[in-house]
Order: structure tokens, then sequence, then C-alpha cells
């Protein structure tokens, strides 16, 4: 796998375009969704644990040498471009609007990227999901309240004349992703599962219905609460600058134990107290914890010999604080107006 990256670099290395159209079948090929790092991510997860690293730096420096080769390519045509310009001052003026990534993607794929260079992989999984992946395998009981109609959007409920058919629904969160990983691959597990998930809440400036999230997992051999504090620490500094602070608080989640929230300054009062962080001054961004016995023995990996972390975050709430937004329904709303602002965040 190790000479096919390497091929795939040199190939990069001497690529050539002349038109924009070949520039962007080259970003399509290599960074596209169903492109060749897409394809090597998903292989990664197969390779053996002692050859992790050299591979997934091997896979970075294909994709650092991509991104580099197009700015370049990009820079070589829009000098050309310049030059017939100032060349040629009868050629018309450029009309269209530059646009941009949705505020919301932009966030994501910075996630995606710091979490990348801890060693953490991309998961995916389906977003119709059955009550054995969203609830009962992550320590859920019966009883909890997720379950219920005013919590979660069903397709289908079972009743007691269903004879066994298994609760469908919309997923709440992406941890279902993380349970179809631990069924399908042995530790150590180091993923981040980013994607769209549902619940059934009133909207508000600080809820929806609908929104995204990032979670990440990681189950090896001597992983610590302090291992889940400075992976936590690390993507708070980076994503909101080298000053940021944070705090942790005592919380409960069926699937972790101990469990906490993370809570940090809130950028957009800086901590005076706003409308936003309900006049606390902090605002929470993720939850967290130690992975619990009961979901890794549920998912056949021995809590005697494994341990593990686990975190989650909305995607909107972090960009909320990063671009100091202060209503979460602008994310949906589409006004051109808002949308307007991130056209620099390409």
């Amino acid at each position: 796998m190790l000479e096919k990256i390497n091929q795939l670099i040199n190939e990069a290395k001497v690529f050539e375009a002349k038109l924009p159209q070949n520039i962007e079948q080259f970003r399509i090929r290599f960074l596209g969704k169903k492109g060749i790092i897409s394809e090597l991510f998903k292989e990664f997860q197969e390779v053996p644990a002692e050859m992790k690293k050299e591979i997934g730096l091997g896979i970075n420096t294909l994709k650092n040498t991509v991104l580099d080769k197009i700015t370049y390519l990009k820079n070589s045509l829009d000098q050309i471009s310049d030059y017939h310009t100032k060349s040629d001052l009868s050629l018309p003026g450029d009309l269209l609007k530059v646009g941009s990534r949705h505020p919301v993607s932009t966030v994501m794929n910075e996630i995606i990227e710091i979490f990348s260079h801890l060693g953490f992989v991309i998961s995916e999984g389906p977003e119709i999901e059955d009550d054995n992946h969203v609830f009962s395998k992550l320590n859920f009981p019966p009883e909890h309240p997720a379950r219920d109609m005013q919590d979660t959007f069903f397709i289908h409920k079972t009743s007691p004349y269903d004879n066994g058919i298994e609760d469908v629904l919309l997923r709440t969160h992406t941890s279902s992703v993380q349970v179809r990983i631990m069924e399908k691959q042995k530790p150590p597990i180091r993923t981040i599962s980013p994607g769209r998930v549902f619940r059934n809440e009133a909207i508000s400036a600080r809820a929806h219905c609908i929104f995204h999230q990032v979670e990440g997992l990681y189950i090896d051999k001597n992983v610590s609460f302090v291992d889940l504090k400075q992976t936590l620490l690390y993507f708070s500094q980076e994503i909101f600058g080298e000053d940021t602070q944070i705090r942790l608080r005592p919380s409960f989640f069926p699937f972790t134990e101990p469990s906490a929230e993370m809570d940090v300054i809130c950028k957009i009062c800086n901590g005076r107290g706003c409308n936003v962080c309900k006049y606390t001054g902090w605002l929470e961004v993720l939850g967290c914890g130690m992975v619990d016995p009961n979901v890794l023995k549920s998912n056949k990996i021995d809590p005697e010999v494994y341990t593990g972390f686990a975190f989650g975050m909305g995607v909107e709430r972090i960009a909320m604080l990063k671009y100091q937004i202060n209503d979460l329904r602008l994310y949906f709303e589409n006004d051109i107006r808002f949308l307007e602002q991130f056209t620099y965040s390409i």
C-alpha cells in the first residue's frame, strides 16, 4: 500500500493543467467523496496496527501534495489570465459572483482536519437506523426518555403486536456509526463520525430538529481520562485559538462512565454573559467520557483488556462560537445576506 501511495505522490507532483476544468478533474479524482484519498482511508482501517503510523503519514503527505499542486496550478492560471486582461482592455468584465462553502461545511472540514492530525480516521453510516445501533448497544435502558416519541423521529415504532420487528428511526447521534465500527473492527480503534442527525426538539436560537455532529471514539490498551482531556484541549485551542479556556463538568450519558460536558469561554460575549450562553459566560460544546464497560461488552470487546474514550459535538454550536453567530436558525434559512458574509471562507 505504501508503494501505491508513493506512486500517487509522484503522479501528483508531475501533473500539469492548461485549463481550469483540468484542475477540477484532478481535484475530484484525488479529493472527491469517492476519490483516491477517500478510498485509501477506507483501506487504512484494514492496515495492521504496527504499520498505521507509516501509512497514515503517507496518506497525509499525498493529500498535502495534491492540495499544494492545486493551489500552484490555480495561481499559475490566474497569472496568465491577469496578463491577458491587462493586455486587452476591451475584454468584458467578469460579472460572476464568487461562491463559498456553507459555514457549517467549513467548520466540519476544519474539525475533521484537526482530528486527522491525531490519527483519527473518518467513518460514515446510515441516517436511517435501527434501535439496536442507536440505543441498545450504547447501554440505553428500555425506559430511557430518548426512546420516547417526543424525543425521537420514529419511522416505525413497534407495538406488542409487531412480533419482534425492531424500531426504525432517524438517528439521534452519530454514535451509531461507532457501534458499527466496533462490530467490524478489533481495537485499536481511533475514528471520528461526522454526519447529520435528527431530534424532535423545538426550534430556537440555540436548538434545531436537524443538525450536524462529529463524534469520536478511541479504544486501546491503557487509555485514560487524561488522554481524553488532552485531546479535547488540543482540539479547542486549534479551532478557537491558543488562549482558549475549557472546563469539564461531571455529567451522565448511558454510554460513558465517568461522563463530562465540556464548556469553552463564550466567544460572542467574551465571558460577560449573553442570550446564547444563558448569561453564564460559558457555552457547552460537547459531551464526553470513558466508554462504559457495558458498551464494550455488548460489542464483544474485553473491558478487562481495553479502555477507551468517546466524545460528541454539534458542528453548528462550534460555528456559532467561531463566527460569533447568535442564532442557530440562520444556518437553515439560506438567506443570501447571511451567506455572503462567508464568501472568503472557501
